[in-house]
């Protein structure tokens, strides 16, 4: 069931809410970026996400194709969200499921995540190996 939930990075700079449904599957990828930084999303569709505060304190960062946009906080370094451009399902935002408010522990620990090869661009199946990730 979708729900309305409010987020932020570490410092609380930069703050915004969307609507997700954490019975859908949340995602785990190997590529450099989301490997580096342990990004953990759930999606949302744009009409979904809203920010709330701190648009000026975002720093972002393309690479490669530059068609995905990663977001930071300027003050912190949190990648709260990230933006899709160019994905299967169209644009989308990627939430980190770490900057939710009220989300504890134990939901956490019962979401279902689906792990995608982002390294060798094959997002339709899992990577070779991924329990790291």
């Amino acid at each position: 069931m979708r729900k309305t939930y409010r987020g932020s990075c570490h410092c609380g700079a930069v703050r915004f809410e969307a609507d997700l449904d954490l019975g859908e599957p949340t995602f785990r990828c190997n590529c450099s970026i989301c490997r580096r930084t342990r990004f953990w999303p759930a999606v949302a569709m744009p009409e979904e996400f809203r920010m709330l505060a701190g648009e000026g304190e975002l720093t972002k960062y393309a690479f490669g194709s530059g068609k995905n946009h990663h977001f930071f906080c300027r003050r912190c370094g949190v990648r709260a969200f990230g933006v899709g451009n160019d994905t299967p399902i169209g644009r989308m935002y990627g939430v980190n499921l770490g900057c939710l408010e009220g989300v504890g522990e134990e939901e956490l620990s019962r979401l279902r995540i689906t792990y995608v090869d982002g390294l060798h661009d094959r997002w339709d199946r899992p990577p070779e190996f991924g329990s790291h990730l």
